[in-house]
């Protein structure tokens, strides 16, 4: 293609490439590159085609709009979106050690990736028709009528409250990691103490609505062109264009003040660190690669370097040591005679072992709290399983191609929704891997009276980008809860975080490791801890007023 073939495809396809670069632009927000920033424009150039997407010319005396050109944009920017920060999913590939034939692993790598992420797309997809259905259905396409003019104000308001029920809503089902909160984590620690009041709703509704005044503006400013389409002299008729350029820009920005003043109120509360709640918690990345786990020499690598790895921890008087998701993959009767559980009897030091507990003719992911005497005194069991990773989704259909996912016979099964974990320094929060990506997990379980947060994952066979966006979830869950977190993953990354957030030590990649840090027991409930996500239902609730109000208010003609 030459330069002038180039030219005219751009411009040909402007709207197009506009919404995929915006939406990588947003994916490039999140863990590990972390431009933040740039998550709080990112979404402004979707809003702004999808409000002048044009109809298409008459057809049979109608104007006719083409759901599929429409949909093109938001569905390319989702695209641009999840598959940016989600390509880490690719990384599953190779799975030769789970049985799968080389090709075959390609073909399965790059349909999950591909399914997971036109899954957000799809979410992106229904918020830009339903923000342009409800602006077409309430906006006057008469300047003279007296009915239904609906503000730009408004339109921002409904947009944030569709955006934060379909996140809800999303995040209710098996496929949920990438909400735009996170864009904001692990960097930007102020805006996410939000999350302190209302969980990641606030953050969510904090980007989208920013985004839709910045939007607003740049409309008005197009306006201002001198050959403004149809649609713009609708947004802005008879309207004081700097007035209400002005005017939007003005609350955007002096929203973000506020909510970032707020979010410092928050952050700079200092921390209470009593002697009498202190915890001495140590951890062990056992740095196993998943192509050898399952087999001999990840056996003996495991019981091996977690038995080394407690002893160095115990020489240091630490309290607990914490392993990974998984650090020892066998039944628990079978850890119960290893070396591990032995050391433990002879240093007397509570440990808890990642392993596989038993259920009828299935089993858990488990974490297990061994006494000081190697007895077992707690466990959980993992609720949210990683398809493909721990259960086969279509087992009909992939189960002849995916023969190992564990080297045990039977299949895994998810642990009760309601358990609780008790420790012999109180009640813990848990949360095994995947789980990091759900914050109500964590509510649930600091709202019973959970003190503290263990983390305990995998994470091998990935890039660097995927424990990075670990690492960041499990800091908006310490925030959330206004917790102290301990994370122990096999190969990175590890880590140890105070309830504002803060990074207090972090492990290297691929690398074995063992450290240890002081923690804090704490009782103390945020708002969102009490109530949950209050705000996205009292978001919906205004927006179903401020529609009523304003379609049965009377007006003088169209005004903003």
């Amino acid at each position: 293609m030459n330069l002038k073939n180039l030219r005219q495809f751009a411009t040909q396809n402007s709207k197009l490439i506009i919404a995929l670069v915006s939406g990588v632009l947003m994916g490039i927000t999140v863990a590990p590159f972390n431009v933040w920033f740039l998550a709080w424009f990112a979404l402004s150039p979707l809003w702004v085609l999808v409000l002048i997407h044009k109809k298409s010319p008459r057809i049979a005396g109608k104007n006719h709009i083409s759901p599929f050109s429409l949909a093109l944009l938001p569905l390319l920017w989702g695209i641009g979106y999840h598959g940016t920060a989600l390509f880490w999913i690719t990384g599953i590939h190779p799975m030769t050690w789970m049985g799968v034939p080389w090709l075959a692993s390609i073909a399965i790598a790059f349909f999950v990736w591909t399914f997971i992420t036109l899954w957000g797309a799809a979410l992106v997809t229904i918020w830009a028709i339903s923000l342009f259905w409800i602006h077409q259905q309430f906006t006057s396409q008469n300047p003279q009528s007296k009915t239904l003019a609906f503000t730009p104000l408004i339109r921002v308001l409904i947009a944030t409250a569709i955006w934060c029920g379909l996140e809800k809503i999303w995040s209710l089902g098996p496929l949920w990691w990438s909400s735009i909160s996170y864009t904001q984590s692990p960097y930007n620690l102020v805006i996410l103490h939000l999350g302190q009041l209302t969980g990641t709703s606030a953050i969510t509704a904090a980007i989208v609505a920013i985004n839709g005044l910045i939007a607003e503006a740049f409309l008005v400013f197009l306006s201002k062109s001198p050959h403004p389409s149809a649609s713009f002299q609708l947004l802005v008729k008879k309207s004081p264009v700097n007035k209400y350029l002005t005017k939007y820009l003005t609350i955007a920005a002096g929203l973000f003040i506020t909510l970032h003043l707020i979010g410092y109120s928050l952050y700079s509360r200092p921390l209470p660190q009593a002697p009498a709640t202190a915890l001495k918690i140590g951890i062990i990345q056992g740095n196993i690669p998943n192509t050898i786990k399952l087999f001999p020499e990840g056996f003996r690598r495991a019981i091996q370097g977690y038995t080394n790895g407690y002893l160095t921890l115990a020489a240091q008087n630490v309290d607990a040591v914490l392993t990974p998701e998984g650090a020892l993959p066998f039944y628990l009767r079978d850890i119960q005679q290893g070396s591990l559980v032995k050391a433990i009897r002879e240093k007397g030091v509570v440990a808890w072992i990642g392993g596989f507990g038993e259920r009828g003719n299935s089993y858990n992911n488990s974490l297990f709290t061994f006494t000081g005497k190697g007895e077992v005194f707690s466990r959980y069991d993992k609720h949210k399983l990683v398809p493909l990773g721990e259960y086969i989704p279509f087992e009909e259909i992939l189960g002849g191609i995916i023969n190992r996912l564990s080297p045990l016979e039977a299949h895994q099964v998810p642990g009760a929704s309601n358990q609780l974990f008790n420790t012999p320094f109180g009640r813990a929060i848990i949360g095994i891997c995947y789980e990091s990506a759900f914050p109500e997990q964590f509510r649930r379980q600091a709202a019973a009276g959970g003190e503290f947060i263990l983390s305990a994952a995998n994470n091998a066979h990935y890039s660097k980008a995927m424990p990075a966006q670990h690492h960041a979830q499990d800091i908006m869950r310490a925030i959330e809860t206004d917790r102290w977190a301990v994370r122990a993953t096999n190969t990175g990354y590890s880590g140890f975080v105070n309830p504002h957030g803060k990074t207090l030590w972090i492990s290297g990649h691929n690398t074995y490791e063992t450290h240890a840090e002081i923690i804090y027991k704490q009782q103390t409930k945020t708002l969102y801890v009490r109530w949950g996500d209050w705000l996205t239902p009292s978001l919906l609730g205004l927006s179903i007023l401020a529609l009523c109000l304003h379609i049965f208010s009377p007006k003088d003609d169209f005004h903003q």
